[in-house]
């Protein structure tokens, strides 16, 4: 039987997020300033050509789930494979090693510039907008942030974590982790994250924090040839 995670874009864009879809038929995607995330109803060559059709000039799709539809002709498609963890058990959290604080709109451009940076995964101009971010600041400068993404029924995901590369080795990644999973366990909901699966310091890390890998997802990538 499926779980409502094997195909987390799709059970987003129908649930929590659904006021953030785009595109009509079977295929549907977050909007391209929000995250390139897009999701077809099955897999059919139908299905697979509605979603091309909501690739923007210059611009790129990211499919994420157990078994995306084949790209169809005119459209290239790179797979890479990524490990979807889900938190089960809770740790003392990591001791606290700097102050933390909420980010807003107001701070939009500096978390951009921190993610172009330290390129965590796709970031885009409103990509904030998707849930809670916190993040820690030295000397007046964002150097570490954690935040929200998709969001369905039961779930959020913990996404965006980065440091700025001279403030790495601080523990600032596990706080902002281990913060942003707290306030959604508050809600009452499970925190899950996608790593991929080739990046084992990142996964180990998570398993420190509590995570489990509950499944291998595919990340497929199209771009107009």
């Amino acid at each position: 039987m499926s779980h409502i995670l094997d195909r987390p874009i799709w059970a987003s864009l129908q649930t929590h997020q659904a006021y953030l879809r785009e595109g009509v038929g079977p295929a549907i995607r977050f909007p391209a300033d929000i995250a390139p995330f897009a999701v077809g109803q099955d897999a059919s060559p139908e299905t697979a050509l509605a979603l091309s059709k909501l690739i923007p000039s210059g611009d790129d799709l990211y499919l994420m789930e157990a078994a995306p539809p084949p790209a169809p002709d005119g459209v290239s498609s790179v797979h890479r494979a990524v490990v979807q963890m889900v938190w089960t058990h809770f740790p003392d959290a990591p001791k606290p090693v700097a102050p933390m604080e909420d980010l807003d709109d107001s701070h939009a451009a500096e978390m951009l510039a921190l993610a172009t940076l330290t390129r965590p995964g796709p970031f885009r101009a409103h990509t904030h907008t998707l849930g809670r971010f916190i993040g820690v600041r030295e000397k007046g400068e964002l150097i570490a942030m954690a935040g929200e993404r998709m969001h369905l029924t039961g779930f959020r995901e913990i996404s965006a974590v980065c440091t700025h590369p001279d403030h790495r080795g601080k523990g600032l990644g596990a706080m902002l982790m281990h913060a942003v999973g707290a306030r959604i366990r508050a809600d009452g909901e499970q925190p899950f994250l996608h790593a991929y699966a080739d990046n084992h310091t990142a996964i180990a890390l998570y398993r420190k924090l509590g995570f489990e890998v509950r499944r291998e997802l595919i990340h497929a990538l199209w771009k107009q040839a």
